[in-house]
């Protein structure tokens, strides 16, 4: 660093009265003329869909951006669970994280991202996200979480993982099991007959190991990447949620960016995203074939039980502006 400011004075006295501050920066592409330094962390483990994709992120940055822009990658909540990590952007010591409806503890209607049973597939979610209400919900994540989102993934359908088979709700008495730290996520467990409780999810693989929870709720390529088939005997199909999640920067750290390297950062999050679609088609399924050959067993359940027990949940626990978010969700084609 001592040697690039020496050379950046002696570039400044060579061309004094020439150039100011200012065109300097804009050539140098960043508002300091500095090097771009991003810390980027998420919960998934280095063969998650996720990861890969975080990489090829990585890589289209640095490419596009000459070496100007550098993001290291911390996977397996190596800088904090999502919300350490939300936090620590917040306060200016971490700058990209990955995340969805946990997002409403700071911009509440981020709460409809997961709301279950409002989804009816894949093509339902990316259909929301695409238009108004995926667009009213992500600036409200920029006024209030301080977070821009880059790019997004769509998430397999979320299931319900234990020690015991489970197909309908009369099946979860006495039932332990972790949720994120998402408001709704208790409620509805708690209707369907469960013992829901909030834990970060780099806690449930050992949670789950020493019997403080009897199960969690996760989509599988989660399950396979917390490595839960090794303390957990069953998938349990409820898909009770399809939702999606954002890949953010935070918004001061955006905001610092000269326009050309911004416009690296959209240029590379619009291939990134075409690239993490790719990855879901061919990876989802295999994903749930490694969970099968590591013992994992998938069971069928009465999902329409399963959603008749939680809606009543789902509609008591929402404002009533989120109520009619959710209305125009169940709405959309």
């Amino acid at each position: 660093m001592k040697k690039k400011w020496l050379t950046g004075i002696f570039a400044s006295v060579l061309v004094l009265g020439a150039c100011g501050s200012n065109e300097t920066s804009e050539e140098s592409g960043s508002e300091s003329g500095d090097k771009v330094e991003w810390r980027f962390g998420h919960l998934a483990d280095e063969n998650h869909i996720w990861h890969k994709t975080a990489l090829k992120f990585e890589e289209l940055v640095e490419e596009k951006s000459d070496g100007q822009m550098e993001i290291t990658i911390y996977p397996n909540n190596s800088l904090g669970g999502e919300t350490d990590t939300i936090n620590s952007i917040q306060a200016g010591t971490a700058d990209m994280v990955i995340s969805g409806e946990t997002l409403q503890n700071w911009a509440p209607n981020a709460a409809l991202m997961a709301v279950p049973y409002a989804f009816r597939d894949l093509e339902h979610v990316k259909s929301v996200i695409e238009g108004e209400i995926g667009e009213q919900i992500k600036q409200e994540i920029g006024e209030e979480a301080g977070l821009k989102a880059l790019y997004y993934h769509t998430r397999a359908p979320r299931n319900l993982t234990s020690n015991k088979a489970i197909t309908s709700p009369d099946d979860l008495k006495g039932f332990s099991m972790r949720v994120p730290n998402v408001p709704l996520f208790l409620d509805v467990w708690q209707a369907a007959g469960a013992s829901p409780q909030v834990m970060d999810f780099n806690e449930v693989f050992t949670g789950l190991q020493q019997g403080v929870i009897d199960g969690q709720e996760n989509p599988v390529d989660l399950i396979k990447s917390g490595g839960l088939a090794e303390v957990q005997d069953f998938v349990n199909r409820t898909e009770h949620v399809y939702s999606w999640i954002y890949i953010l920067v935070g918004n001061e750290q955006y905001d610092a960016l000269s326009d050309d390297l911004k416009q690296v950062v959209q240029d590379a999050a619009a291939e990134a995203q075409i690239f993490g679609e790719d990855l879901y088609e061919t990876e989802i399924a295999a994903v749930e074939q490694d969970l099968m050959d590591a013992g994992m067993e998938f069971v069928d359940v009465d999902q329409d039980a399963f959603r008749e027990v939680m809606t009543p949940a789902v509609e008591a626990s929402l404002s009533s502006e989120q109520l009619e978010l959710y209305k125009q969700i169940l709405a959309v084609e």
